[in-house]
C-alpha cells in the first residue's frame, strides 16, 4: 500500500477515515473529537498539514501528522483503520514522518502522545528509538464521585479562573514540574514561556475541548497574586468534562490541596449537570493516580507517551 505525503491527499479522501477515528474517540473515550478533526480537514484542504497517509484505491487507510515547534517535532496524531493491517501501516507511516523530521537540521527532540485504537503503538515507537512513559486515561462518573468535603486550608483563597492568571499560572506550572516526570514528557513545562504557550493551547484552542471557566480554579495565599495551585477543565462532549491541567506548588504539596482543587471542579461540573469527568496521568506519578482512584476515577485506557532525543 503506497505511503504518500499528506499534502497530496484531499480532505474528501481523508474524510471517511476521520469519521471512523471520531467514532473511536466518542465510543471509547466519551470525547467528541470532531472540532479537532474539522481543523485537520481544513489544513489538509489547504495543503498545509505535514505528515503522511496510506492510500487504498484512492481512499485513506491511515494517516499521521506532525507540527514543528522551534527545536522540536510533535507527532500530533496517527490513526490506521482496524480494517487494514494496523501495526504494519502504523510503523510505515510513523517511519516516514520521523525520517522527514530527523532530516531537519534544527530538530533535536520529537514528542509523541498517540492514543491507540485497535492496536498498541508502543512497539512502533520503541523501534524508532523513543523512550516511553505509560499514561492512563481515567474516567469518573460524577454521580459516583467520593467527595471528602474537607474545608479549604486557612490562609488560602479558591477563585475561579480569570485571564489575568495566565502569567502567574505559567510560573506555577514551570516550578511544579521542575523535577517531575511530566517535564520529561512535555518540554513546554521546562520554561515559563513554554508553559504560557501550553496554557494558551488548552484554554484558547479547541484541541482539548471547550474551556470551562466555571469549573476551573486557582489557589492563592490571601493578599498575594502568587498562585500555589490550579485546576483547569474543558468540556470534551455533551456533559463530559476533562481535566486539562492540575498542579500544586512544591512546598504546598502533600496537604490535600490537589484533592480540594479536584473536588471544586467536580462540584462545579455536577452543578451544571455534567455526568462524567476524564483526565490523563503518567503511571509512575503514583500519588496522583492514588488521589484520582480515591475520588472514584478508573482507568479505561492506557497509552504511551514517547520522547526521542537527537
Amino acid at each position: 500500500m503506497p505511503i504518500v505525503d499528506l499534502r497530496q491527499v484531499s480532505s474528501r479522501q481523508l474524510e471517511p477515515l476521520l469519521e471512523e477515528e471520531a467514532r473511536h474517540w466518542r465510543e471509547e473515550l466519551h470525547w467528541n473529537y470532531r472540532a479537532s478533526l474539522e481543523l485537520i480537514k481544513k489544513f489538509v484542504e489547504a495543503r498545509s498539514l505535514a505528515g503522511n497517509a496510506a492510500l487504498e484505491n484512492g481512499q485513506a487507510a491511515g494517516y499521521g501528522f506532525y507540527v514543528l515547534e522551534e527545536h522540536k517535532g510533535l507527532v500530533g496524531g496517527l490513526f490506521v483503520s482496524p480494517r487494514f493491517p494496523q501495526l504494519a501501516l502504523s510503523q510505515q507511516i510513523l517511519g516516514e514522518m520521523l525520517a522527514t523530521l530527523r532530516a531537519i537540521p534544527r530538530i533535536e527532540r520529537i514528542e509523541a502522545q498517540l492514543m491507540p485504537f485497535g492496536c498498541p503503538l508502543d512497539q512502533a515507537l520503541i523501534e524508532q528509538g523513543f523512550r516511553l512513559y505509560t499514561r492512563q486515561f481515567m474516567l469518573l462518573p460524577l454521580a459516583e464521585a467520593a467527595l471528602s468535603g474537607q474545608p479549604l486550608s486557612s490562609g488560602l483563597r479558591l477563585e475561579r479562573w480569570d485571564d489575568r492568571h495566565f502569567e502567574p499560572c505559567a510560573r506555577l506550572i514551570h516550578l511544579a514540574y521542575a523535577n517531575h516526570v511530566d517535564g520529561e514528557i512535555n518540554d513546554q513545562y521546562r520554561s515559563e514561556a513554554g508553559a504560557l504557550k501550553f496554557l494558551k493551547n488548552i484554554i484558547i484552542l479547541p484541541g482539548c475541548g471547550q474551556f470551562q471557566t466555571d469549573a476551573s480554579f486557582v489557589l492563592r495565599p490571601v493578599g498575594s497574586d502568587r498562585l500555589v495551585g490550579v485546576v483547569l477543565t474543558s468540556a470534551v462532549s455533551q456533559g463530559v468534562g476533562h481535566t486539562t491541567q492540575i498542579c500544586v506548588m512544591p512546598g504546598y504539596q502533600g496537604h490535600g490541596l490537589g484533592r480540594q482543587l479536584m473536588e471544586a471542579s467536580i462540584q462545579a461540573l455536577q452543578a451544571r449537570r455534567f455526568t462524567a469527568l476524564s483526565l490523563t496521568v503518567t503511571s509512575v506519578n503514583a500519588n496522583a493516580v492514588r488521589l484520582y482512584e480515591h475520588l472514584g476515577f478508573r482507568t479505561i485506557k492506557t497509552f504511551a507517551a514517547g520522547v526521542w532525543q537527537a
